[in-house]
């Protein structure tokens, strides 16, 4: 039996999830959760096989909690199912940690498919992720700059590229403001990118906020 945990901050969502999910014979819904913070609780909490985890969701995001539940759950498998496409950050989570990533625009077979997939210990890469990967060997710099960034980095850059202030950053990812300050400036050199409002139109332009 397949333990499933399912983080995603619509209710209805998880509800269908969990309806499908009930329906297959070998996975076991045994907790829920909906923001980043409760799926870090509910992983201390439950002994589970697999998370089935949203990344856009209020307070502490899919992408913030990643390294956290990776850290405290290091066998726990960690699928992201995301309304992004896959280009915009399947790459980047599977570096951090990530089992697999699937778009929510997928057939739910694929989502109980790679649940089964990476129970094993196995990461589920799908076609669309694979070519991904194919073309980033391809290329002889490999990626665009935000796939160059650390984890932290990242989640910086995202954070600051909504608006969020050093001080709320600090305060949301347990670190110092002179840290953030640092990932800061770390990750506008990486980019080139000389401004807040420069990160903002280049996370909008490649779609990695809303």
């Amino acid at each position: 039996m397949i333990r499933v945990g399912i983080v995603d901050d619509h209710a209805i969502v998880r509800s269908g999830l969990k309806q499908f999910f009930s329906e297959q014979v070998d996975l076991r819904v045994v907790g829920e959760a909906a923001s980043g913070r409760e799926a870090i609780d509910l992983v201390r909490a439950t002994d589970m096989d697999v998370l089935v985890m949203d990344l856009s969701m209020p307070g502490q995001s899919g992408i913030d909690a990643l390294g956290m539940i990776r850290a405290k759950a290091p066998d726990v498998g960690i699928l992201i199912l995301s309304g992004y496409p896959e280009e915009h950050y399947a790459m980047n989570l599977i570096r951090q940690g990530a089992s697999g990533y699937l778009n929510k625009e997928c057939e739910p077979i694929e989502i109980v498919n790679a649940i089964r997939t990476i129970s094993l210990g196995r990461r589920y890469i799908s076609p669309s992720v694979a070519e991904l990967l194919a073309q980033q060997l391809n290329r002889k710099e490999g990626g665009a700059p935000h796939e160059h960034l650390s984890e932290r980095e990242f989640q910086v850059f995202l954070k600051l590229a909504k608006g969020e202030t050093a001080g709320d950053i600090a305060k949301s990812l347990s670190l110092s403001v002179k840290t953030v300050s640092t990932y800061r400036t770390r990750l506008m050199e990486k980019m080139n990118l000389a401004s807040n409002s420069d990160l903002t139109y280049y996370a909008l332009k490649n779609k990695l906020i809303d």
